[in-house]
């Protein structure tokens, strides 16, 4: 007997007509995907497909890879330069020249009138690594501000700094390759299948093979939760002591590795005392995990034969976030889980190329990871670039989310934006707003002309995007990846590298400072000052990435020479006793007390907000709202509501519901789901105008990261549902 359909139609994928595939990187996450794009016999790119014998995705792509050709014709594109004096005023288009001039003059105007550091520049994580070392050699070499940051610090500011307080130096230092060898794989505020699905699927292949024991900590059940074997659902914001009570556990009962702290680390003495005060019983009643849980979580990852921890925004996105990046770091330390096959802390960065601007935009400091208050590493990188190493500040100077505090107060005046929309990322927008109204000059360098904060520009530079350059960048993993051009970019916009190089004509008259034209020159540079650091990459050269389909750092020139082809997978750092980036070659074991500075819910406000990614959706939706494929799935913004607590409001799933915080309040869909406890909201942030008019700016001390996931609002109800759903529309960016 025959069930089902007695013959079925095979599924057939369009013929799109392709005749030529393009190489290049995915410019989405830093999952580092190999992409190539198919053209037409029309030069026009038609379709997206992944790279078989690349390491890291193996062929495959996720939702937004497989549409990411769609976006060289998506709509909002700048297609030339416009101009006008008041930012409330209509814009006039213009050609390149008047443009750059204006911003030249601008600039030097508000730093002669009121100092150098009253012009801000706050670049992205999308743009490649070439153009990210330009735009510093231009910043820090001739225009001189220091107040100089990337949008990198809203993500990954926390990892960044505990990587440097734990260790001495930014840089992850696991690899994808640890999924294949952990017997243990804890994952804190990270929720890959929705973040980046292609490591998920590297995760879960593993764990298939292996059977390792997989840890969740998150206060919502979110896809990765559901899969896992023990799920911690943390009171959001007590991650710092729940660290503790595993360290308090471990040390207690001796599942430490005693060799490894011995010959690795300081501070254990130090770290002893202090996790003595977060015994389970009372670390329980703060963060909402059971004693004996957390116990058996201890005993699991000390005897674990190798025990790897990854790690997100539920992290990063803290008051506590870099304190929460040392903890992980200590618990590795601990149980020597740093260096060896399986055994890492490894942060999953954001943005496709946030690790590139770490590495060498010279926001922090200078390249490589120098730093501005080491007066060696000062006098090496202006001695390179033919300046006077005087005119290096000494220590870093604000990060983006100071300056517009500083924009508030009158010291900032001026600002130049680039690939990044302030106005849909920062937390508590409205304040945000008001701040840029402030502005006596404001530029704003992006693909789209119809951004948020460009309502605020006094310049417009139609920018190119994506594969339309030519460039590296790093993912995840320190693996450095080339993106080729596929297109030219559209109308008169043009690269960001030619943008910075004209700018760079303008403060450079002299010609004192070289800038040379072509990503592949430029990265010639970058290798030349990259000896004997820890992101060497002396060894690399475009043609042998692209060869590779990407090389992780280190790859030296030594190694080229020996004729050492670079690992497809596998590399690691501090892999050697004594490795670690303090001058003692020890990593630092820090103690971490606890202060609970968190908004929390109350009578006025009784709901935790959460907020977080889409799988469909890229950050404020400014690429993927342009992609029918990528927006139906979520068109309008909605919470994600316990179903218990929706019946207790009287609301309905496809009601809308009026949020209100102590900043302002949005209008969203109600969609009811057992996902969330009663007492908290799931609510994604890629929404203009919605999750970012409710979230406080409250910041970390060390990363200066908001802490967009500690809020507590409560829930109105709408009696004219039709208003609202208009309400809804109009919050709806495309």
């Amino acid at each position: 007997m025959l069930f089902g359909r007695k013959k079925k139609n095979p599924i057939k994928i369009a013929d799109k007509g392709v005749v030529e595939w393009k190489y290049a990187a995915c410019g989405y996450c830093s999952t580092g995907c190999s992409i190539e794009v198919g053209l037409n016999t029309e030069g026009k790119a038609v379709a997206s497909r992944g790279v078989a014998d690349a390491d890291v995705n193996r062929g495959k792509l996720c939702l937004k890879g497989i549409f990411e050709h769609e976006l060289f014709d998506s709509d909002g594109r700048g297609l030339e330069p416009k101009i006008r004096e008041q930012w409330h005023q209509p814009w006039q288009t213009t050609d390149w020249d008047n443009a750059l001039d204006k911003v030249h003059d601008e600039i030097v105007r508000i730093q002669e009138k009121h100092g150098r550091d009253s012009f801000a520049i706050i670049s992205t994580g999308q743009m490649l690594t070439e153009e990210f070392y330009t735009l510093g050699k231009l910043t820090r070499g001739l225009i001189g501000t220091n107040n100089y940051d990337g949008n990198t610090t809203l993500c990954m500011a926390s990892a960044v700094s505990g990587y440097k307080r734990s260790f001495g130096s930014d840089g992850p230092p696991g690899c994808y390759d640890d999924f294949d060898n952990t017997d243990c794989l804890i994952a804190w505020g990270s929720n890959l299948p929705e973040q980046h699905p292609i490591i998920y699927w590297r995760m879960k292949e593993a764990q298939e093979k292996r059977g390792f024991t997989l840890i969740v900590v998150d206060p919502r059940v979110t896809m990765l939760a559901q899969n896992a074997d023990i799920h911690l659902p943390i009171t959001p914001g007590t991650d710092v002591v729940l660290q503790n009570a595993l360290m308090h556990v471990i040390l207690k009962e001796g599942l430490e590795d005693r060799d490894y702290i011995e010959a690795n680390t300081v501070g254990i003495d130090e770290i002893r005392a202090e996790v003595k005060k977060y015994d389970p019983v009372t670390a329980a009643k703060i963060c909402g995990i059971d004693e004996d849980t957390i116990r058996h979580v201890a005993r699991t990852l000390a005897n674990a034969g190798a025990a790897m921890q990854i790690w997100t925004m539920g992290i990063n996105q803290s008051t506590h976030g870099s304190d929460g990046v040392v903890g992980i770091n200590n618990l590795a330390l601990l149980t020597g889980n740093i260096g060896k096959p399986g055994g890492t802390s490894l942060s999953i960065t954001g943005q496709c190329n946030a690790m590139g601007t770490r590495e060498w935009s010279s926001c922090s400091g200078l390249p490589n990871y120098r730093q501005l208050e080491v007066p060696e590493h000062r006098e090496e990188i202006a001695k390179f670039w033919n300046i006077d190493p005087e005119f290096f500040p000494k220590k870093r100077g604000m990060f983006q989310t100071d300056i517009y505090h500083a924009i508030e107060t009158g010291q900032i005046k001026g600002l130049w934006l680039i690939a990044t929309n302030p106005l849909t990322s920062l937390p508590n927008s409205e304040r945000v707003r008001k701040a840029m109204e402030k502005l006596e000059f404001c530029v704003v360098q992006d693909c789209y002309e119809d951004t948020e904060s460009a309502q605020y520009a006094h310049v417009y530079l139609p920018a190119g995007t994506w594969a339309e350059k030519e460039g590296v960048m790093t993912n995840t993993e320190r693996r450095v990846n080339l993106v080729k051009p596929i297109i030219k970019p559209p109308g008169q916009a043009k690269p960001d590298l030619w943008i910075f190089n004209r700018m760079a004509e303008r403060f450079n008259s002299n010609g004192n400072v070289s800038f040379p034209e072509k990503a592949p020159d430029i990265f010639l540079e970058m290798t030349k000052i990259s000896k004997g650091r820890l992101a060497d990459i002396s060894g690399m050269s475009h043609e042998l990435i692209e060869k590779q389909r990407g090389i992780q750092w280190p790859y030296t020139e030594k190694q080229l020479q020996q004729g050492e082809t670079p690992p497809s997978g596998g590399k690691r750092l501090y892999t050697e006793d004594g490795t670690f980036s303090y001058p003692d070659g020890k990593a630092k074991l820090i103690p971490l007390p606890f202060i609970d500075n968190n908004e929390v819910p109350d009578d006025e406000f009784p709901i935790w907000l959460n907020t977080g990614r889409l799988i469909e959706h890229w950050h404020g939706r400014t690429k993927t709202g342009k992609i029918g494929n990528n927006n139906k799935y979520s068109p309008i913004p909605f919470i994600e509501i316990n179903p218990d607590l929706s019946a207790e409001l009287g609301v309905q799933r496809g009601d809308y519901v009026r949020l209100v915080s102590r900043r302002s309040d949005a209008v969203v869909m109600v969609q009811p789901t057992q996902r969330v406890p009663l007492n908290m909201i799931f609510l994604p942030f890629h929404f203009h105008d919605c999750a970012n008019r409710l979230t406080l700016g409250l910041l970390d001390p060390h990363s200066r990261q908001p802490a967009y996931k500690q809020s507590a609002v409560r829930i109105e109800c709408i009696a004219d549902q039709k208003e609202a759903a208009q309400l809804s529309m109009e919050m709806r960016k495309f």
